[in-house]
């Protein structure tokens, strides 16, 4: 399988990766942390859809990993100032760096065992390098080779961030599914 992760541009290949099954949902998008809750829990079904459409409007999400012309992939990635986590209590600042985030990574089922989300890493590691960011962050979840539910996996796994070169650098408050979520760090300059 040769995959390919470009940025995440075209609407329906993000829909095909992060999009809710019905359109009545009022769930994912990946917004969570791109907007303030306060938006985020007011939209509901195809309005959060569209509000994604618009954002791309402006450029991409995050980005897509790609089998083919099949999205199989998707890492959500920006710069820290324009996430949720510019303000997060449970997330702690480092430093006053103007850092990226590195907060969601979605494999399809099917693909999934087989590297993309590795791949996925560093293509997000390469989309902020890109764009001039001096380190970028994960928050992934610590579990300790112990499983992880699949819903709560978007965070990441710690020892896949240390594969792609990131290195601990504080622990957080945040828990998801059980599991205490630390910050990673990666040095682009």
């Amino acid at each position: 399988m040769t995959i390919e992760v470009r940025p995440a541009e075209v609407f329906d290949d993000v829909r095909t990766l992060v999009g809710p099954k019905r359109d009545d949902a009022s769930v994912c998008w990946c917004l969570s942390y791109r907007i303030p809750s306060t938006i985020n829990n007011k939209m509901r079904g195809q309005e959060r859809g569209e509000f994604v459409r618009d954002l791309l409007a402006s450029g991409p999400l995050g980005v897509l990993a790609y089998e083919g012309d099949e999205p199989v992939g998707w890492a959500a990635v920006a710069p820290r100032a324009d996430t949720t986590f510019a303000r997060n209590r449970k997330i702690p600042h480092v430093d006053d760096l103007p850092v990226w985030s590195v907060w969601c990574i979605r494999v399809r089922p099917g693909y999934r065992g087989k590297g993309i989300s590795h791949a996925l890493i560093e293509g997000a590691i390469d989309f902020a390098r890109d764009r001039g960011a001096p380190a970028i962050e994960a928050y992934p979840l610590d579990n300790q080779g112990a499983k992880v539910d699949l819903t709560m996996a978007y965070a990441g796994i710690r020892k896949n961030f240390e594969a792609a070169g990131f290195t601990w650098a504080a622990d957080t408050t945040s828990v998801l599914s059980g599991h205490p979520r630390v910050l990673m760090r990666r040095d682009l300059r």
